[in-house]
């Protein structure tokens, strides 16, 4: 078994072993991961944190020995970028910008230094919030983890992360998590709704705010209204998405 670690801002995972291929997730800077499979200019990876599996190309990322690996894996205090944007400084004095979400308890393993605002602890669930508003109009991007481009589950993984709570890849992975409410008037601040498509798959998941909204990535990472039946976008006048379950996560 081989390893890495992401040394720059982001690196694409694709569907498959091409650029031609579609971005389906991204690792973030001091993400680290296992290589499943490593060819002469691809590897496939399964990122730590998340379980998640595709393709990353060799030129953008950095192989660990294992001692590098299992000493990142038993961090008790892992540190999360809480700043839209930071950098890390090399040896030599260079700034490497890296976005909000990123791993910077790893900085050494890459010989970087980290001088800016982190998180390493679990937050309240009254910070939820305020983290995703922070993400507010950043356009929707398949695959995306940042500040850049999201997806929506993307999105609320990034905004649980930040505040010291795992989540899964997918929106139908997060499905499997936590608790489900029975009404959405049993709903806090914080917690997930998800929906579903006419198929019955779940497919969108966004976070409960207070007064019947919701913030989520519908274009791009915006507030609307929420009920019984949906979400319900005001600019257009409709339903978008239709309610399926809500999950409290903490």
């Amino acid at each position: 078994m081989e390893y890495g670690i992401c040394p720059i801002s982001v690196v694409p995972i694709r569907l498959a072993a091409t650029d031609a291929s579609e971005m389906v997730s991204q690792i973030l800077y001091g993400e680290h991961f296992k290589v499943l499979e490593r060819r002469k200019l691809w590897s496939r990876i399964r990122v730590a944190f998340d379980g998640f599996e595709g393709w990353v190309c060799n030129n953008q990322i950095q192989f660990i020995q294992e001692e590098d690996f299992e000493l990142i894996e038993s961090s008790k205090n892992p540190k999360y970028v809480d700043d839209l944007v930071a950098f890390v400084a090399t040896n030599n004095a260079i700034l490497i910008p890296i976005v909000m979400g990123s791993s910077v308890h790893n900085t050494s393993i890459l010989q970087n230094t980290f001088e800016g605002s982190y998180v390493d602890c679990k937050k309240e669930k009254s910070d939820l919030i305020p983290t995703a508003v922070a993400y507010l109009n950043t356009p929707y991007l398949l695959g995306g983890r940042t500040p850049f481009g999201l997806d929506c589950a993307g999105f609320t993984q990034m905004v649980y992360k930040i505040n010291g709570y795992p989540l899964k890849r997918s929106a139908t992975a997060q499905s499997t998590q936590g608790e489900a409410l029975s009404f959405i008037e049993e709903s806090e601040p914080g917690d997930l709704a998800f929906f579903d498509n006419n198929e019955g798959v779940i497919d969108h998941v966004g976070i409960i705010m207070k007064d019947n909204y919701i913030i989520h990535a519908n274009g791009k990472i915006r507030i609307d209204r929420i009920d019984h039946t949906g979400i319900f976008n005001t600019d257009i006048r409709a339903y978008t998405h239709s309610l399926r379950v809500i999950k409290k996560i903490i």
